[in-house]
């Protein structure tokens, strides 16, 4: 259990600080710019789960996750010295897996924590989603969580098939594929055929 929360912990936070960093490179930040959103996209959503559950901040706690955060942070910016143009599609692929990554660790830090179910999904969820919407907010776009095709609400799916395997009395390693899996399959479902939740008619 150390040891997948470990390293999926870390392909998380390294995924994010390379999508934090990207967002630096198109809003044309300096150096230390870079390192606060791509810091902010990495650990934002983990940081408050950790305060929201009363349990010592992850990061802190163990380094390793700043150094993947700096190190991350480093590969877009060496790859666009190199070349002028930057894989944004693998990169979306990537996010909807670390995405997934931080949903099943927040959901079982949660539970490890001796919380409900519902209380798991909701800090799986943050954990997920809060970090994009701190870069959005510092960059002063629209958060996508809050717009455009399903975000949040894959995590929250996910959450629900987690808690429902666990219902039925899978081990939590299977608990932990199965919303692994269905988040990453409906995020990357929400991309490629544009899945929404609209509220408001678009016409008016």
């Amino acid at each position: 259990m150390i040891d997948w929360f470990h390293w999926a912990n870390l392909a998380g936070v390294a995924v994010c600080a390379i999508s934090g960093t990207l967002m630096a490179y198109q809003k044309r930040m300096d150096g230390f710019g870079v390192i606060v959103l791509a810091s902010a996209t990495a650990i934002g959503g983990g940081t408050l789960r950790d305060m929201m559950l009363d349990v010592p901040v992850f990061w802190i706690a163990d380094t390793d996750y700043l150094y993947t955060t700096l190190i991350a942070a480093f590969i877009p910016i060496i790859w666009l010295r190199v070349s002028p143009r930057f894989p944004y599609h693998y990169l979306l692929i990537a996010d909807a897996f670390g995405l997934a990554l931080f949903n099943v660790v927040g959901i079982e830090k949660a539970l490890a924590n001796d919380t409900g179910i519902a209380v798991a999904i909701a800090m799986g969820t943050i954990t997920g989603v809060f970090g994009g919407l701190l870069r959005d907010v510092i960059c002063r776009e629209v958060p996508l969580v809050l717009h455009g095709e399903l975000y949040a609400t894959t995590c929250i799916v996910g959450g629900v098939v987690y808690g429902l395997a666990a219902y039925f009395g899978f081990a939590t390693q299977w608990c932990g594929i199965a919303a692994l899996s269905t988040t990453v399959c409906f995020r990357l479902g929400a991309m490629r055929w544009h899945w929404e939740m609209p509220v408001f008619n678009r016409e008016h």
